[in-house]
């Protein structure tokens, strides 16, 4: 799903030359559920954001599901990153003038969708987090959990191979982190490939597999078996 060789990436301003990642590697299989953790400054966020084609590479070579994407131009990682991948931001970034329906409904409208495929994938999303009877109300109305799962939904409607979080739990008490973690679990036994930054060693340990980032680099990889993945069925809802 995701292959990142040789990876380098600097920042270079008139006095400075920083080094975000050095001669990193990584392969990311279909299905997988990778938690990827390491020290504030260490490479995850920028690791991330080249997962997710926000941010281009200074050197090296980085396949999505089997695409070169160092090479395309804007539109096409535009176009790329809509229809693959999906993203789960720790401060979840809901429009707070917009009830859940149409944030859920933005994404999918760069798409040009019908209506009513529109229609269709928000409200299966929202079911599928637990919030279907919440789809009119607006963010404020929600508790963090609520907020979080809601930005989930966002990312499921479009039907994404790739799910990339960032600290997702992050502004989430204990309970509620453990909530949208199984979420995040049932989503990933249903097919989705899934990359989660995280500090918290305790969510860390529920993935199938763990990377740790330091200094720019790649470290102590553990690879397991990934699980075969269960037939559809209803998820629990948080």
């Amino acid at each position: 799903m995701l292959h990142m060789q040789n990876i380098s990436k600097v920042y270079r301003t008139e006095l400075v030359e920083t080094h975000a990642l050095r001669n990193f590697d990584i392969h990311v299989r279909e299905g997988e559920f990778l938690a990827v953790t390491g020290p504030s400054g260490s490479g995850k966020t920028t690791f991330l954001n080249i997962a997710g084609l926000l941010e281009e590479i200074t050197s090296g070579t980085y396949r999505l599901d089997g695409e070169e994407v160092q090479s395309l131009n804007d539109n096409q990682r535009s176009r790329l990153r809509n229809e693959k991948i999906g993203f789960i931001f720790q401060g979840f970034n809901l429009i707070p003038d917009l009830n859940l329906f149409d944030n859920v409904d933005v994404p999918l409208r760069y798409r040009r969708m019908p209506a009513a495929e529109r229609r269709r994938r928000i409200e299966t999303a929202l079911e599928r987090v637990g919030l279907a009877s919440r789809m009119r109300h607006y963010p404020a109305e929600l508790s963090g959990g609520q907020q979080q799962r809601a930005a989930i939904a966002r990312a499921l409607a479009g039907e994404p191979r790739l799910l990339l979080a960032d600290e997702p739990t992050g502004n989430l008490d204990s309970q509620m982190a453990r909530e949208v973690l199984e979420l995040l679990e049932d989503i990933n036994a249903q097919g989705a490939t899934i990359v989660m930054v995280t500090h918290d060693q305790e969510l860390a340990a529920r993935a199938q597999r763990n990377v740790h980032i330091v200094d720019g680099q790649p470290s102590d990889l553990e690879l397991g078996p990934v699980p075969l993945v269960r037939p559809a069925a209803e998820l629990r809802q948080v």
